[in-house]
């Protein structure tokens, strides 16, 4: 009987290479239906091979599920077949995370390790100790349990360095890492991160080089890795160098990509030696090229698709290239970043018409990576074209970012305030400032962060102050004197920037000139030195030449706005141009330079009058009193989606702590001018009040 066993399996080998994978099923579980005695390890390995056959091709987690239960209750009466009962739980585990059901998952991932305990300790049972402990710190990260998760980590480590493993060691410390600076960290933890970052440091040193340019995978984890510390201590300029690695590894992978579509992998189909994939890191069916495995066998893992990745690197790109004026390279990143994400999307199902309640559930973590990649493409896209006064485009992208959170309401729940603060951006800039305050207000409200709690109030503020009348300054004082007595509990230094930049206007209101100036410039230094941040830079040198005049200092205030005005020209940011030139005006008035005056002035109209064309377009489109109405956004809550829900929300609680980037208009001294203050990294945009 076994020689019809292996005829049925090489038969099914055939028709899954043909893609026939219906027949390929039907060979297999003809010998688990089969009236003839088969021994219990060829049923074993049939349907062990079924389930692979499934999991690879189709979402019928169930089926899978059902044969790898039979599997492990056949496994129970052999004594032996210590790979074979490692196949079946390792993919067992992964059927019951598919299908969310994490206390099962737990108890068979407590299962294969005993397993693994009670062997000898070979490096085969060390490596499925490691296959088992990185599902398991999965599973308990889902949980929230995230202590647990990182001693098992540990326990990870501790079974790759006993096989000298260091490819496998660098993974357990990379997650480790991951753990402790995307979900753990606070002010407690911060001496726990730098330690972990130190660590992979470490590890990845003491690699040979030969092994490390065969480790894309960990190269792009641990960069992108060190980029998110850098980015969450504000640390932007050490940041760059990780990302210009990461640019040009990738650029690199492309162009070897062709070399690997012909390459092979030597690992056969048969049902005994099938790679096996832990599903935390996607349910992933892409070819050899695409992939970027983060371990080797039998764990051969990847954080996140080389697709997703790579709209990743480019994001980096956009983040850094944004405040520098880099607008070209960012308009292609933006673009390249999209058109990646649209197509993994529609290989997930997910068309026009597609909501969060249609999707399988073992497309939902999935999902919500491309769906969170995009939603931050579209508020750069927002950032970029609201610097640029291109009012409309912001108003699309705007909407977009609407549009999908009404139909994913739970995969994006994190993206809500974030909609919430754009919808403040954008009223601001387009002078509706009662309504950017209201967006701003309900943005902090909604917002778990307490960074972006502290930068949406300041907003808030600068709005109120833009109002004009008692009750508004009153209500911005109010939004900014608590938080800025607890300015130096901040961790990084946007909130500083931006608490900096409203103080100094409240003390402008109050007539404390020089107060205002020493503030103001510790912010100019914080957004020089520390942030890199042209277009915030700017619009602090435009606020200090204007205090610089008021103080009767002409001739620093001539210097201040002539170097602000270049700045603002490079980046094509017409408000700030329009506000630098309003008070050029001012003080060639003040210096009695009539013609220089008059010439200023003339091109001062010129750019406003341009502003204003560009802000009536935009008032006329069907989008402008949808984004501003003080209103919330309104979704449909789909109960029957509550595993879903679960799901999502853990594996969609990473929060990468993308800089916002929020500006905000100003009222100041000089009469019928614009006044345009960037707090972040470059999305601000208004016109002149008149």
């Amino acid at each position: 009987m076994e020689a019809v066993a292996e005829g049925l399996w090489g038969l099914a080998d055939e028709f899954e290479k043909k893609g026939e994978i219906g027949k390929a099923v039907k060979c297999l579980e003809a010998i688990c239906q089969s009236h003839a005695s088969f021994l219990p390890i060829v049923e074993v390995k049939t349907r062990l091979r079924i389930a692979t056959i499934l999991l690879r091709h189709s979402h019928n987690v169930n089926h899978a599920k059902s044969h790898l239960e039979r599997s492990q209750l056949l496994l129970n009466s052999i004594p032996s077949c210590f790979d074979l009962k490692c196949r079946t739980y390792s993919l067992l585990s992964q059927c019951y995370h598919l299908v969310g059901a994490i206390p099962p998952q737990k108890q068979i991932l407590y299962k294969a390790l005993h397993l693994t305990s009670a062997a000898a300790p070979d490096v085969s049972a060390k490596l499925w100790c490691c296959n088992f402990n990185s599902q398991l710190a999965n599973a308990l990260i889902i949980e929230g349990d995230y202590q647990n998760s990182i001693s098992t980590l540990e326990s990870g480590y501790v079974s790759a360095t006993q096989i000298c493993y260091p490819e496998l060691q660098m993974f357990f410390v990379a997650s480790i890492l991951h753990v402790r600076l995307l979900m753990q960290w606070d002010d407690q933890t911060a001496n726990e991160v730098e330690r972990a970052l130190q660590r992979c440091n470490q590890v990845w040193e003491t690699m040979p080089s030969d092994r490390r340019a065969h480790c894309m995978g960990l190269l792009f984890y641990n960069e992108l890795l060190h980029i998110f510390y850098r980015l969450r201590v504000s640390d932007y300029k050490n940041a760059v160098k990780h990302v210009d690695k990461l640019d040009a590894a990738m650029k690199q992978d492309s162009k070897s990509r062709g070399q690997l579509t012909r390459f092979t992998t030597t690992t056969t189909t048969s049902a005994g030696n099938d790679s096996l994939e832990p599903t935390y890191f996607g349910n992933a069916k892409r070819a050899l090229q695409d992939k970027l495995f983060l371990a080797p066998p039998p764990i051969n893992g990847e954080w996140l698709p080389k697709s997703a990745v790579y709209a990743l690197v480019d994001l980096m790109i956009i983040i850094f290239g944004r405040p520098k004026g880099n607008f070209k390279e960012c308009d292609k990143r933006i673009q390249s970043g999209i058109h990646i994400i649209k197509e993994e999307l529609i290989k997930l199902g997910i068309t026009d018409d597609v909501r969060e309640v249609d999707l399988q559930h073992s497309a939902i973590w999935m999902a919500g990576v491309y769906l969170m990649l995009l939603m931050q493409f579209l508020e750069n896209k927002v950032a970029v074209e609201l610097t640029r006064s291109e009012f409309l485009e912001a108003q699309e992208a705007l909407m977009q970012m609407k549009n999908w959170f009404i139909r994913f309401p739970t995969i994006l729940q994190a993206c809500e305030s974030i909609i919430e603060m754009l919808r403040g951006q954008y009223s601001h800039s387009v002078g509706c400032y009662n309504e950017a305050a209201f967006h701003y207000v309900e943005a902090a409200k909604i917002t778990e962060s307490k960074s972006m709690q502290i930068m949406c109030q300041a907003y808030a503020a600068i709005s109120y102050f833009c109002i004009g009348d008692a009750e508004s300054s009153s209500q911005a004082l109010d939004l900014i004197g608590p938080v800025y007595r607890m300015k130096d509990s901040f961790v990084g230094v946007r909130e500083e920037a931006s608490i900096l930049f409203a103080y100094g206007l409240l003390l402008m209101k109050q007539q404390d000139l020089q107060e205002a100036r020493n503030r103001l410039a510790k912010g100019l230094q914080i957004a020089h030195v520390q942030m890199g941040n042209l277009q915030l830079v700017s619009q602090y040198l435009t606020i200090l030449g204007n205090l610089a005049l008021a103080l009767h200092d002409t001739g620093q205030a001539r210097e201040i706005l002539r170097s602000s005005l270049t700045l603002a020209k490079k980046l094509g940011d017409i408000p700030t141009q329009i506000w630098v030139l309003s008070v050029l005006t001012g003080l060639f008035q003040q210096l009695g330079e009539r013609g220089n005056q008059m010439e200023n002035d003339e091109y001062r109209r010129k750019k406003f009058d341009e502003l204003q064309s560009r802000l009536a377009d935009t008032r006329s489109s069907i989008y402008h009193i949808e984004l501003i109405d003080k209103v919330k956004l309104q979704v449909q809550q789909f109960h029957e989606i509550d595993m879903k829900r679960t799901i999502a929300d853990e594996s969609m609680r990473v929060n990468l702590d993308i800089p916002e980037s929020v500006g905000l208009s100003t009222p100041m001294p000089v009469p019928s001018s614009s006044r345009l203050v960037d707090l972040d990294t470059g999305r601000r945009v208004q016109g002149e009040r008149t």
